[in-house]
């Protein structure tokens, strides 16, 4: 575990490459026991995941937490709609920015701080190609300023 007390479960790394990322959030998740037990133990999977707001709530669909296998009755539909906890204005701003802007919601992370299940949303605009060009060349041209930079140095000892 981290020292400030969050320990990642699962992040979804495609997130950020398929889109551009306007707002984030923290939000609790509402869990069942044998669920928190399975993301104790790392089977979580954020691929396919995003959130809505219903009737004044906000959930996180298509969110896959694998059964925990000692809980056999127990365990509930691996991809169930779950209830985030959220503040009302969160969910009124998120509400908002996705009618009027045409904006998706989108889990980045899935972790656990201080013992509570958290997941970072992300308020996103998908990226047209062009976009994903750019952003691979501006990467590359980091790295290989980061390169010429680290050589140097050793050059000059």
């Amino acid at each position: 575990m981290a020292e400030d007390g969050i320990k990642n479960i699962a992040r979804n790394r495609r997130a950020r490459h398929e889109y551009e990322v306007i707002d984030t959030f923290e939000a609790g998740i509402a869990l069942i026991g044998p669920e928190v037990k399975s993301l104790r133990a790392g089977r979580a999977n954020l691929g396919d995941a995003y959130g809505v707001v219903r009737g004044g709530e906000c959930w996180l669909e298509k969110l896959h937490i694998s059964p925990y296998e000692p809980a056999t009755r127990d365990n509930a539909d691996p991809q169930r709609s779950r209830r985030l906890l959220l503040h009302g204005r969160e969910i009124r701003k998120i509400r908002s920015r996705v009618v009027e802007k045409g904006l998706t919601v989108v889990p980045l992370s899935l972790y656990f701080k201080h013992g509570l299940a958290k997941v970072e949303l992300a308020l996103v605009r998908g990226k047209r190609v062009r976009d994903k060009r750019e952003d691979l060349k501006r990467r590359d041209a980091q790295r290989e300023t980061a390169r010429a930079m680290r050589n140097r140095g050793q050059n000059e000892d």
